[in-house]
């Protein structure tokens, strides 16, 4: 069975997550969110923090919050390595934009 991931239609807006919000809809632990930005596989938008800030300020994007979800699926259903997992949401992303130039 595929499994289902949702995709919303665009990025909703500027609004930022906490490292718990974030973790909450990825139904991860905080750790896992830790692990994942300290290992490069998400970002926090550190435009109002300075590269290296501790974990209770990271803010995360709408766009990043998709991409955690992808990646904690991934995770989930396949077992993957979270390095996989993330190359693997980086590709379906760029098939979702490849057909959406193609429709447009």
């Amino acid at each position: 069975m595929t499994p289902v991931f949702y995709t919303p239609p665009d990025v909703l807006d500027n609004q930022a997550l906490s490292l718990e919000q974030l973790a909450q809809a990825c139904r991860m632990q905080p750790q896992w969110v830790v692990e994942r930005v300290t290992t490069g596989v998400l970002h926090y938008d550190d435009a109002d923090h300075t590269p290296g800030s501790p974990p209770p300020t990271w803010r995360f994007s709408t766009h990043t919050v998709i991409r955690a979800r992808r990646i904690a699926d991934l995770e989930r259903t396949f077992d993957a390595d979270p390095q996989l997992a993330a190359l693997t949401a980086d590709l379906m992303e760029e098939v979702r934009q490849l057909r959406r130039r193609l429709k447009g």
